[in-house]
């Protein structure tokens, strides 16, 4: 079971009854061939027991011990991880068009990958989570508001076109103005929208999150470490995607001009504001962290109490037990 645990792990070791059972149980069964030869009277005892269950002697004891196994898991108190959605959470989706996305070293190109990773995000993120897009190259430009409108932020997507210039920095910045909660670089809220907060109650809603794709390093404006103090400090996480290969280059004037990729920047942003970093230096691979990211988009992790699934598991296997013991040795185990 994904992401299972016990609180109480203490009890775990309360297994060690039904494993000394076990035991002894084997070692009865072992010992049984001998008491068996001494009875002389082998037609007498074909007469007396004509219908011995044979292997099936052995399920009662088996579905007895199980049972008493997943009652002691369920008294540890099984929990298991589930992403759940959060209340109007928002989430701001910031792609990097500057120039360097043209690059090929990413077929076909940069851009191209991004654009389809993008709509495939939009389209997994959960239902009732706002998404909001945003662009930077040497400006930032916030092209769809939060909203759950998905066709308007496809459309939008692929209406990108590039610019000049990289404003990593900026784009948090950005991203974190849109958010509804989020407190700005002058100490006011994030505008957010209207649909978002309205007849909620301060510290109902969550402050959001930020996905921001980029393949290269700040050239404009505010420092991407600068606004990763911002977003820690707003608590706004910050998942970063590195996207491109170190063999990227573009054509300027005629001349071939390397793009690599900066991951050591993202990666920063990501540890300083408690999101997660990932590089794609394929389609593939980042269509496969975009999937990733949507789906848990506007979520968060809670344990949920799973020990109802362990007695209702020992119900039926002590119910089992007794039921075969009752058929086949006319008593109860």
């Amino acid at each position: 079971m994904n992401g299972l645990r016990f609180l109480d792990g203490l009890r775990l070791w309360l297994l060690l009854l039904p494993a000394v059972l076990l035991v002894a149980y084997v070692v009865l069964q072992l010992r049984r061939p001998r008491y068996t030869l001494r009875f002389t009277g082998l037609d007498l005892l074909a007469k007396v027991a004509p219908d011995r269950p044979g292997w099936r002697r052995h399920l009662p004891a088996l579905a007895l011990l199980l049972g008493v196994m997943a009652l002691v898991l369920a008294t540890a108190k099984p929990v298991r991880a589930e992403e759940v959605p959060q209340p109007l959470a928002t989430v701001v989706l910031a792609l990097d068009v500057s120039n360097s996305m043209q690059a090929t070293d990413v077929a076909p190109s940069r851009l191209a990958a991004a654009k389809d990773a993008a709509t495939r995000f939009v389209d997994l993120v959960p239902d009732g989570v706002q998404i909001s897009l945003v662009t930077f190259s040497e400006t930032v430009q916030v092209r769809v508001a939060p909203t759950d409108d998905r066709d308007a932020l496809v459309a939008a997507i692929d209406r990108l076109r590039l610019g000049p210039g990289t404003a990593i920095g900026e784009a948090i910045y950005a991203s974190l103005a849109v958010l509804p909660e989020a407190v700005t670089a002058d100490g006011t809220r994030g505008s957010g929208s209207a649909d978002a907060t309205e007849g909620v109650a301060d510290g109902d809603t969550s402050p959001g999150s930020i996905v921001l794709l980029s393949d290269g390093e700040t050239t404009s404006g505010r420092s991407e470490a600068e606004a990763a103090r911002a977003a820690e400090e707003a608590g706004v996480p910050v998942s970063t995607v590195a996207f491109g290969t170190d063999r990227g280059t573009i054509e300027i004037d005629g001349q071939t001009v390397p793009v690599p990729v900066d991951t050591a920047a993202l990666r920063g942003v990501a540890r300083t504001t408690d999101g997660t970093f990932a590089a794609a230096a394929s389609a593939e691979q980042l269509t496969d962290v975009f999937e990733g990211l949507g789906r848990t988009a506007g979520t968060t992790t809670e344990e949920r109490d799973v020990s109802g699934w362990f007695l209702a598991a020992a119900l039926v296997l002590l119910l089992g037990a007794a039921a075969g013991s009752l058929v086949w040795f006319s008593r109860l185990p």
